[in-house]
């Protein structure tokens, strides 16, 4: 759940796009556009991936990634007993039953509503938020450091970059197929998506913008629950909590593909996965496969009762 509103977060329209460690204007940086690729279909058949699993806390699964060369999951989650906006977040590593393997706090770093996963070699670098603003919750600028399950970071022990200086509500995404990381950020007139050489950036080099865009409007009064980068497509995830099962008339769980090439949205889908989940509240996406016969586009719900949230995710698999 985002509890800062991320209905403000995404209201507003027009302004200059900013990208690069000095700020300047992404039309200006851009090199070239994205290869072309496959896409998923939004309204492909629902695959389970696993219900019901608690993670480290347990608190509500905000966002997960893959590592898909090593085949491990992650999840962020706000910390268990810290107040909503101090930053404080939690990262669980399950194995692919749900199980949990181990886990993380990160202290003072945002609100996890995406991170990313990436392999260099046996280890797993984690990207996340950081530098929270304690006024909203959210991250100042993106981090990036190895997995290591007990440890406790906090912002200032993290090599952190903000790839734009006037930027403000910071989440990135790994494509870890193609090479890129995706940063999605707030300028005053709404909110706006980067894309980056992954090699680059890890280097802390965020001059060269491969393309940049505002986020299109999506669904007016419901929640944003996540996104996901993967080729020349981003993936939007959005809906709200139910306390019960819902129907058609109910479901505000909504996927979304996003042209990136051609500026606009081509895909929609309001799903009804998982509808018999109490609780039932989207939070979080991502993609696993380093091949198109091996991709999946994971979306994820929150479920259970307070005290005992749990996690659960399903898949696409099908590209056009």
């Amino acid at each position: 759940m985002d509890n800062l509103s991320r209905r403000g977060l995404l209201s507003g329209a027009g302004a200059l796009v900013a990208a690069g460690t000095l700020g300047v204007p992404a039309a200006s940086a851009r090199t070239l556009s994205l290869p072309t690729t496959k896409r998923f279909k939004m309204s492909a058949t629902t695959n389970e991936f696993f219900r019901s699993k608690a993670l480290w806390g347990p608190t509500v699964m905000q966002s997960f990634a893959f590592d898909t060369p090593n085949n491990r999951l992650f999840t962020g989650q706000l910390r268990s007993g810290t107040p909503t906006n101090s930053g404080d977040l939690t990262l669980s590593q399950l194995n692919f039953s749900g199980t949990v393997l181990g886990h993380m706090y990160l202290t003072g770093f945002g609100h996890a509503v995406s991170i990313g996963a990436e392999a260099v070699g046996s280890t797993t670098y984690i990207w996340t938020e950081t530098d929270v603003d304690t006024a909203n919750g959210r991250g100042r600028q993106i981090a990036r450091f190895p997995w290591q399950d007990g440890a406790t970071l906090t912002s200032s022990s993290v090599t952190k970059w903000k790839p734009v200086s006037n930027g403000s509500v910071f989440t990135p995404a790994v494509d870890q197929r193609y090479g890129r990381l995706g940063v999605r950020y707030s300028l005053s007139g709404g909110m706006h998506i980067n894309v980056y050489s992954l090699a680059a950036a890890r280097a802390g080099d965020f001059s060269t913008v491969l393309e940049s865009f505002k986020q299109p409007a999506l669904t007016s009064g419901i929640d944003f629950q996540g996104w996901a980068l993967y080729g020349a497509y981003v993936y939007f995830w959005e809906g709200e909590a139910y306390p019960g099962e819902p129907d058609e008339t109910q479901a505000t769980s909504k996927l979304w593909c996003y042209d990136i090439n051609a500026g606009v949205l081509v895909d929609s889908f309001l799903t009804l996965a998982g509808k018999s989940l109490t609780y039932r509240e989207p939070e979080g996406m991502a993609v696993y496969g380093s091949t198109d016969a091996t991709a999946r586009l994971y979306f994820g719900f929150a479920s259970g009762v307070v005290g005992d949230r749990r996690a659960n995710l399903f898949y696409r698999n099908t590209l056009v």
